[in-house]
């Protein structure tokens, strides 16, 4: 039996943060995590460059059916913070767009300063340790099981993650602990994630794979304007990224393709400059021909600019501006960045990370029902929650 202060399941971002700031109250501290590579989340962020946070950070940046739960946490520790975490360990970084920031090199300086950390945290971490049960025994006390080990502690913290990509290690794990110790777990599904097409609407946009496009898409109250990404199983890009969030089956997705134009006022000033001009002639000086061919009916596509009426020159700047489409789903956990729903936040504290049924039990991370948009909030969730849980554990 190994005697810890604190097991911690999970030996990804908010895991090693948690670890490193735990280890440096001089708790001892043990990180357990089945897969054989601690971060791989963390070193396919930002396409290896790892987005690491942004420059702007609101608790509004972040879903959750608690949306006050967050605040705390991001006031605490900061992306400030985190920057200076990065500065501490001499890691170069730059400004894209939307204020996200990223390695100059690589993902991989961002996971061995967090191993740095540990280290010089007293922090063990021991890898490929696949966990057969968790039990909670009469001292108040956690024994966890695991393929090579058991350990004792004061303190378990659950930083397990949540189901997107699978193939990085993702699992349930987290969400059947707490149903094993009667936390409640609210109704999961794939975020910043692709969406799939209807047969249909995939045959008739299929010349469209490859093209990136600036757009506006929207649901219900909610808008985003970015890149969309036509690809051969349907939309991606982050626009789309950021609206799959939003989205549930069901619903039409209202997608303006030219959202910095007013389509019938180009026609209209056209019509009075060049008249005989086509509308496809004039249309693909602001849209890539083969999304003009698509989208604008074939009569009107060649028809001379001078020659349309009102109502033709409505109907094409719907078809632009104002095109209707209902997804058939989403690509899944599989492609998606991040999990919405998890752990009820209400059952937790916001300050301490602690269940408030059950004492010495912390949940952190992706495993909590708060996810981020696209452009670093994720991590930066993962590192402020790591960093409050560490000052209680």
């Amino acid at each position: 039996m190994n005697e810890v202060d604190v097991v911690i399941i999970g030996a990804g971002a908010s895991g090693l943060m948690c670890a490193a700031a735990a280890g440096r109250r001089g708790r001892r501290v043990v990180v357990l995590d089945s897969e054989k590579q601690a971060g791989r989340k963390i070193l396919m962020s930002g396409g290896g460059r790892c987005n690491f946070t942004n420059y702007d950070v609101e608790a509004w940046h972040f879903i959750s059916a608690n949306p006050h739960f967050c605040k705390s946490a991001l006031k605490r520790y900061s992306q400030w913070d985190v920057i200076d975490l990065l500065q501490k360990h001499g890691v170069a970084y730059a400004e894209r767009d939307h204020g996200q920031l990223f390695c100059v090199e690589s993902a991989k300086q961002v996971l061995d300063l967090l191993l740095r950390e540990c280290r010089e945290a007293g922090v063990s971490i021991r890898l490929g340790e696949k966990l057969a049960s968790v039990e909670r025994v009469d001292d108040g006390r956690f024994v966890v099981q695991g393929s090579k080990g058991t350990f004792c502690c004061q303190s378990l913290v659950v930083a397990t993650g949540g189901l997107s990509i699978p193939s990085a290690g993702a699992s349930p794990f987290g969400y059947r602990l707490a149903e094993q110790f009667g936390v409640a777990v609210r109704a999961t599904c794939p975020g910043l994630v692709p969406l799939t097409l209807q047969p249909a609407d995939k045959k008739r946009l299929a010349p469209l794979s490859g093209i990136a496009i600036y757009a506006e898409i929207s649901v219900a109250e909610t808008s985003f304007r970015e890149n969309v990404l036509f690809t051969h199983r349907g939309l991606s890009g982050p626009v789309i990224l950021q609206i799959s969030s939003y989205w549930q089956a069901g619903q039409t997705l209202t997608v303006n393709l030219l959202p910095a134009e007013d389509v019938a006022a180009v026609l209209q000033q056209s019509a009075q400059q060049q008249p005989k001009n086509h509308v496809r002639t004039v249309l693909a000086h602001y849209l890539p021909r083969r999304v003009v061919d698509t989208f604008v009916p074939e009569p009107l596509c060649h028809k001379a600019v001078g020659q349309l009426t009102v109502a033709e020159i409505a109907k094409i700047e719907g078809h632009i501006q104002n095109w209707q489409v209902a997804p058939n789903g989403t690509e899944g956990y599989r492609t998606a960045e991040v999990t919405l729903g998890g752990i009820d936040c209400d059952e937790l504290s916001s300050k301490t990370f602690e269940a408030r049924k059950v004492d010495g039990l912390y949940f952190i991370g992706e495993v909590v029902d708060v996810a981020g948009w696209l452009g670093g909030y994720n991590l930066q969730w993962a590192w402020s929650s790591g960093w409050c849980a560490g000052q209680y554990v």
